[in-house]
């Protein structure tokens, strides 16, 4: 309780110079306001609104507070609610009760890294995002299937991240959830088409500019290629094997879809979403909340945390410490940029190298030929007998 009051009256009241609540603020009271929405300058470094119509016309209700600092105080609020719900959640769904250790704890350490402090601190929406992501979960376990479609339909709306993970109800035949999935960003979207001022530009302006890889606080191995000026053909050979690696931990992992099915959601929706963060055009290191479901499984008798390397990546993608030295300059700044890019990478490493263990030991299980049965009629009598 300390911590969060901490993390929210301190931290986050204070903010700093990363403001990402300002520029959705400001671009939802352009809405209400009949003011083209999509009206940034994106040569600039400033935070920019990047969330399409239908997203817009989905937290609109946000630009009808005309007090800034209670909007963004109450955004901040539930945000920080939503982290604690989404705990909550997932202490259940790994088989915990409320009432154990789990719970605080887990808020106590989440609330010491880099993605809580920063969600809170920059006033964004991964909070609720991540509520979303546990929700979602729980009805793919629980074969909710249409309530789990309008909730990560929704999550897709705000963050298009969020689309491979329909993966999930696709192999397990979660019709409902899958046609939601698609649907609810699609329909917000069109509605939104003939309701947000200056809608257009977001497909002429703003969809050009998500489609460049920056080379400022990004994290994604294309930001690190175009940061050190890597050669195109590097670059790509990172990206087909990373990509690979992806592909191949999902398809070994499907063997626990019906065996241990939080285990399979959790970790194939923590390696796709790490594989999004790794290899897009942007990634930033507070995008790691995502990853909170998958270290859930260390508690389960299966998880890819059960090893130390998972934890080492797990170090570089969200601890807050910084890396400044006047020894090593640039060492210490590259780390400032990149530490994300190692952990995601290692996650991705030690992911498949687990799942790839997992399926061989089954297979070679399964080919382990039984005890022979015995043809003793002695033997055989008493078997009968008994």
């Amino acid at each position: 309780m300390l911590l969060m009051a901490h993390r929210f009256f301190v931290l986050a009241i204070n903010g700093a110079v990363t403001d990402d609540f300002t520029t959705v603020y400001s671009a939802l009271r352009r809405f209400v306001e009949g003011i083209p929405v999509y009206n940034e300058v994106y040569h600039f470094v400033d935070p920019h609104y990047l969330y399409n119509p239908g997203a817009t016309l989905l937290l609109a209700p946000l630009g009808y507070i005309t007090h800034f600092t209670l909007a963004r105080w109450m955004f901040i609020a539930v945000n920080l609610l939503a982290i604690v719900l989404a705990f909550g959640l997932l202490t259940r769904l790994s088989g915990w009760a409320l009432r154990s250790m789990v719970w605080p704890i887990a808020i106590a350490l989440a609330m010491l890294t880099e993605t809580v402090q920063n969600t809170l601190i920059f006033s964004n929406i991964n909070g609720i995002l991540l509520l979303m992501l546990a929700i979602f979960l729980w009805c793919v376990v629980h074969k909710k299937s249409w309530l789990g479609g309008l909730v990560i339909g929704l999550a897709i709306l705000i963050k298009p991240m969020f689309l491979p993970l329909l993966f999930l109800p696709l192999v397990k035949k979660q019709w409902g959830s899958l046609i939601l999935g698609i649907l609810t960003p699609v329909i917000f979207n069109a509605v939104a088409w003939f309701l947000v001022p200056g809608a257009s530009e977001y497909v002429t302006r703003t969809m050009p500019y998500l489609g460049e890889t920056r080379d400022f606080a990004n994290s994604s191995l294309p930001g690190l290629a175009i940061y050190f000026g890597m050669p195109t053909w590097m670059e790509i050979t990172w990206f087909l094997i990373f990509g690979a690696m992806v592909g191949l931990a999902v398809l070994a992992l499907l063997r626990f879809r019906n065996t241990e099915p939080y285990f399979w959601a959790a970790t194939t929706t923590g390696v796709l979403l790490t594989g999004v963060f790794f290899l897009s055009s942007l990634g930033q290191m507070y995008y790691s909340m995502m990853i909170f479901p998958m270290i859930f499984t260390l508690l389960g008798s299966r998880s890819v945390f059960h090893n130390w390397v998972a934890w080492v990546a797990a170090y570089f993608f969200l601890s807050p410490d910084t890396f400044t030295s006047q020894r090593l300059p640039d060492v210490a700044r590259w780390m400032e940029f990149f530490s994300a890019t190692v952990g995601w990478g290692l996650l991705i490493v030690v992911t498949f190298v687990s799942a790839l263990i997992w399926f061989i030991g089954d297979i070679r299980a399964k080919g382990t030929p039984s005890s022979p049965i015995t043809t003793d009629p002695t033997h055989d009598h008493l078997e009968r007998t008994a």
